[in-house]
């Protein structure tokens, strides 16, 4: 087997770590990428009931976008185990409580079918904010691309930025606003 060949084929079966920017992103359509990854599912080798899956880290968990009004009608079923343990919680509050939990159940719910799904999750990292531990960071070799482009928040733009912008109308001096 020459050296190249070898490579491709260690290459196939190693256990890949991939990071992923959630600012922004429907968790939904997100989680639907990021199982492919955690699953193995772009692998030559990959197979139902063969864990060839890879790691992912997933950053700025608390900057998810809920798609319309979401955020007020989704609700998240939780049941203790105990008799009257059922509880109901709207994603608002499920995110104030846990900005990792939105994305993770997104995720273990794209993952429908998966006989190893509680397995696989546990290949899969999530941060609320962009601090991530440099042991994991240091394992880092791909990274995932966002679904839709993040546009800067106005706040974010400097002064100069503001008044070297093209103007589409220039209003009088003596023009009043109500």
């Amino acid at each position: 087997m020459s050296a190249l060949k070898r490579v491709q084929q260690w290459a196939t079966f190693a256990r890949i770590w991939h990071i992923y920017d959630a600012t922004w992103q429907n968790p939904f359509k997100s989680a639907e990428v990021v199982k492919k990854f955690l699953m193995g599912l772009y692998k030559p080798i990959y197979h139902p009931l063969n864990d060839c899956g890879d790691h992912v880290i997933i950053i700025n968990s608390g900057e998810i976008a809920l798609p319309g009004d979401e955020w007020k009608k989704r609700v998240y079923f939780h049941h203790t185990g105990y008799p009257g343990g059922a509880s109901w919680t709207l994603a608002w509050e499920l995110h104030t409580k846990d900005p990792t939990m939105i994305l993770k159940k997104a995720i273990y719910n794209s993952m429908d079918g998966n006989l190893q799904r509680r397995h696989t999750m546990q290949r899969l990292h999530i941060f609320p904010d962009a601090n991530v531990p440099k042991s994991l960071l240091d394992n880092v070799s791909n990274q995932i691309r966002q679904l839709r482009p993040v546009p800067t928040r106005l706040d974010r733009y400097t002064a100069e930025e503001v008044a070297s912008y093209p103007k589409l109308i220039d209003y009088p001096k003596d023009y009043i606003i109500r």
